[in-house]
C-alpha cells in the first residue's frame, strides 16, 4: 500500500506538472495578447480542476460512479468542444493561425510521462495489453517530439512529411490506449478480462490523464493535421 501512495504521489507531480507545462505553452501560443494568454490558461487551468474533482469524488469510478460511459464522454467532449471553441471565436482562431507548428509538437514531449503506465503495469495495477501499449507508445512519441519540433523550426520545409508521419502515429497512439483503457474497465463494454482491470484510470491522480491529458493533446494533433492542410493548400494555390 505504501508502494502505491508513493507512486500516485509522484504521478500527481508528474502530472501536475506537464498540464502546466501544456496550459502555459499553448497560452503563450495561442494569445497575441495578454488578455487573449490569461483567458486561455484560465479556462484550461478551470477544466483541470474539475477534472480533479472527478477523480477525488470517483465520480467515474465503476462501482458507485458513471464508469467507462462517463470516462468516454470525459474524453471525448473536450475534443470536441475544443475543436469547436477554437473555430468559433476569432482571437483563438487567429492565434491558431500563428502558433508555431514546433510549438504544437514539442508540447507533446510531456508524453514521456508514458513511462507510468509501465511502472503501474509491473506494480500490477494496469492490465495487458493496455499498459504495455499505452506506455511505450507515449514514450515513443513523446521522445521523438522534439527532434520533429526542431525539425520544424530550423527546416519546416523539409519537415511536413514527416510531421505527417508524426502526428498520425500520435493520433493513433491515443486512440488505441484509450480504446484499450475502455475495453479493460468494468461494465458491459469490457472486452478484455486480465486482471487488474484499467479502473485505476477513473480515480486521483489517473484521471488527469484521459480527462484532461489526452483529450487536449489529442485536439493538438487535430490542430497540426488541419495546419499542414492549410499550409498545402496555399502552396497548391
Amino acid at each position: 500500500m505504501g508502494e502505491w501512495m508513493n507512486t500516485d504521489l509522484i504521478g500527481s507531480i508528474e502530472l501536475t506538472a506537464s498540464a502546466a507545462i501544456i496550459i502555459t505553452a499553448l497560452s503563450i501560443g495561442f494569445g497575441y495578447n495578454a488578455a487573449t494568454r490569461l483567458r486561455v490558461a484560465v479556462g484550461l487551468s478551470l477544466w483541470f480542476v474539475l477534472v480533479v474533482i472527478l477523480a477525488a469524488t470517483r465520480a467515474l469510478y465503476y462501482e458507485h460512479g458513471l464508469g467507462a460511459h462517463g470516462l468516454g464522454i470525459a474524453v471525448t467532449l473536450p475534443i470536441a468542444v475544443l475543436c469547436l471553441v477554437v473555430a468559433r471565436t476569432q482571437s483563438l482562431r487567429e492565434g491558431f493561425s500563428r502558433v508555431p507548428l514546433w510549438l504544437l509538437t514539442g508540447v507533446h514531449t510531456v508524453r514521456l510521462l508514458g513511462i507510468s503506465f509501465i511502472i503501474l503495469y509491473a506494480a500490477h495495477r494496469l492490465p495487458a495489453p493496455f499498459a504495455p501499449v499505452a506506455g511505450w507508445g507515449d514514450i515513443f512519441v513523446g521522445a521523438t517530439a522534439l527532434p520533429v519540433a526542431w525539425l520544424a523550426y530550423r527546416r519546416p520545409a523539409n519537415a511536413r512529411p514527416i510531421l505527417w508521419i508524426w502526428n498520425l502515429v500520435g493520433l493513433v497512439d491515443l486512440i488505441a490506449a484509450v480504446g484499450l483503457g475502455v475495453f479493460s474497465s468494468p461494465g458491459p463494454q469490457r472486452l478484455i478480462f486480465t486482471e487488474p482491470s484499467s479502473a485505476i484510470m477513473t480515480t486521483l491522480p489517473w484521471l488527469l490523464i484521459p480527462g484532461f491529458l489526452v483529450p487536449l493533446l489529442f485536439a493538438v494533433h487535430i490542430g497540426i493535421f488541419v495546419r499542414l492542410a492549410q499550409r498545402r493548400l496555399i502552396s497548391d494555390l
